[in-house]
């Protein structure tokens, strides 16, 4: 995880390297099949968009397809990889939790002043619905342009009952995408949210914005834990003692006798002390 606390640069590390590039590859390749789509309509010439600097290829249709074609392969790959790499890691965060409902009615009182907004993770309860959404839309429009793609590569006399169904799919979806995009912007709009779009380039947050909108989420990095204290019994207390406490030890007779050879006798008689002190010499 690369979620860390920056506190000398009052900064919170939202977003790695790598989540970085698949989130900018998933939108820029998505942007780039949102404009070759509309553009493989009639539309180029007739709107004049031709004579916009860099798109006078707009009214071509093979380039838009060819243009369409990679970007599609682009957004494919990176959503594949971003379901691989998150699924691997184990991380829930855009999954939708129970209440997000009424969590997200709440949060949208409180742009209008109505109310306040609960405590918030790494993700608002909004966002985790919507991405389940697009997700499902993402799937939807893979699914039938492949479908298409098969047709115009390999299959050209394929069913036109099928084509017509993969067709209408991909053509109600990309108008789902479409709305979903501009509901993505507009949600960026929104002042309460203008702190999160420096993590979409930087991958880092205000250290003070997430502590005061995404409580939670900072309390997960913390990991604020209380540990209880452990409690020896006092039967292996006193075991423990008694293995550390050193053995008794025996001394032979000649060692008894070395001993008290060498412990000074005192008497108050000195001619005594004078026959000890002989004794010793000896």
């Amino acid at each position: 995880m690369a979620e860390k606390i920056l506190a000398e640069k009052n900064l919170v590390v939202r977003h790695s390297a790598i989540e970085l590039i698949e989130h900018w590859a998933i939108a820029i390749s998505g942007l780039i099949l949102l404009l070759t789509g509309i553009f493989e309509l009639p539309v180029g010439k007739r709107y004049y968009i031709i004579t916009l600097p860099g798109l006078g290829w707009s009214a071509d249709y093979i380039t838009s397809l060819y243009l369409h074609y990679a970007a599609a392969l682009v957004f494919t790959a990176a959503g594949i990889f971003h379901l691989v790499y998150h699924g691997v890691l184990g991380e829930k965060g855009m999954i939708p939790q129970k209440g997000d409902v009424v969590k997200s009615i709440a949060v949208m009182k409180s742009f209008i002043g109505i109310g306040k907004e609960p405590p918030m993770h790494k993700y608002l309860p909004e966002q985790r619905l919507a991405y389940v959404g697009m997700a499902f839309i993402i799937l939807m429009l893979v699914l039938s342009g492949l479908v298409k793609t098969y047709k115009n590569i390999y299959a050209p006399d394929m069913s036109y009952t099928v084509l017509l169904w993969a067709t209408w799919i991909h053509n109600s979806f990309f108008v789902l995408f479409f709305l979903a995009f501009l509901a993505h912007m507009a949600a960026i709009a929104l002042r309460p949210n203008w702190p999160m779009v420096r993590g979409i380039f930087t991958g880092r947050v205000r250290l003070d914005y997430a502590r005061h909108r995404h409580t939670l989420w900072l309390a997960d990095i913390e990991k604020i834990v209380a540990v209880p204290a452990v409690t020896v019994p006092a039967t292996a207390s006193s075991a423990t003692e008694a293995e550390l406490m050193p053995e008794p030890q025996t001394l032979t007779e000649e060692e008894s006798l070395s001993v008290v050879k060498e412990v000074p006798v005192e008497t108050n008689d000195e001619a005594a002390n004078q026959k000890i002190t002989s004794d010793r010499s000896e």
